[in-house]
């Protein structure tokens, strides 16, 4: 059979020198460099092999002593789940695995309640989301006509918040749900009652348009409009202004437990599932008091 007198310039994956092949699948430029990756392939699959030994015989040392308990703590739970605690205490809450709670710092939960639990609860596929089509549209004049607003700023909110639009014999429609939607997210607080308009600030207090509203901007005070004309919660302007007193704006940790009758971890639990603001005043922490009633409280009939 005839030697083929095809040259390929190739790299050597060991020692990186370049030099001609024969083959297209040569890989190393000699027979020892050959002899030296084959052994370190078969080390790298060596020492993988015990690694794998290694962290089966961890994993059964860890969850051995859980075996033959008949009542477990959260925290054993989720070491055997390989979840996180917060989780387990999520299921807790949402009733899917049945626990004792002794005091506020010793809760038990059954084992065959979790062999039970994973057995009743198949995974089911989740389901692709349909996306309604959009039919109901705006024009931006009716946009302009609802909500009191510019068209000039219509089209810069509209690039802002992505809003769908649509274009028709040179005018523009845009998505009336979306934008419902946005304005409701602006709404104003439905607790304030009260609004200063901005001739009743002038009046009142003897400021200029200019210093009204360099005064709302620097203490955030809560506004609506209606149409062309702006209101200020009378409330925070009050405040603002040394007329009233402020509300305390945190819970410590005692009041909250106490008006809620949570335990502590049940009251930090929820602080970290919802997200709630919390700040740090020394060796205390202290909780969002707005954000707190807006989930816990009762609803109002």
């Amino acid at each position: 059979m005839a030697k083929s007198s095809v040259r390929i310039k190739k790299v050597c994956e060991w020692c990186g020198k370049e030099f001609y092949a024969l083959k297209t699948s040569t890989r190393f430029c000699s027979k020892q460099c050959n002899g030296y990756a084959y052994k370190r392939a078969l080390r790298t699959k060596q020492v993988k092999s015990a690694e794998e030994v290694i962290a089966t015989k961890i994993e059964v040392k860890r969850t051995q002593p859980f075996k033959d308990k008949e009542f477990l703590s959260p925290k054993e739970c989720a070491e055997i789940l390989n979840i996180a605690l917060s989780s387990i205490y999520k299921m807790i809450y949402q009733g899917k695995i049945p626990a004792f709670q002794f005091s506020s710092r010793f809760t038990r939960i059954r084992k065959s309640d979790i062999d039970s639990m994973m057995g009743s609860t198949p995974y089911v596929k989740r389901n692709r989301i349909s996306h309604t089509p959009i039919t109901d549209f705006y024009t931006t004049a009716e946009v302009a006509s609802k909500y009191g607003v510019n068209e000039s700023w219509i089209f810069k909110v509209g690039k802002e918040q992505n809003i769908p639009k649509v274009f028709k014999r040179g005018k523009t429609y845009w998505s009336a749900k979306h934008f419902d939607k946005y304005f409701a997210s602006k709404a104003p607080d439905s607790n304030i009652t009260e609004w200063y308009s901005v001739e009743d600030l002038t009046e009142k207090f003897g400021m200029t348009t200019s210093a009204i509203y360099s005064f709302v901007s620097r203490f955030a005070i809560p506004k609506k409009k209606i149409k062309r004309q702006v209101f200020y919660s009378q409330k925070h302007v009050d405040i603002a202004k040394g007329l009233a007193k402020a509300e305390p704006e945190y819970y410590t940790t005692a009041e909250a437990m106490e008006k809620y009758n949570l335990t502590r971890d049940q009251l930090y639990h929820y602080v970290k599932w919802h997200h709630i603001s919390k700040v740090q005043e020394g060796k205390y922490i202290k909780i969002s008091r707005k954000e707190l009633d807006d989930l816990l409280a009762p609803p109002s009939i």
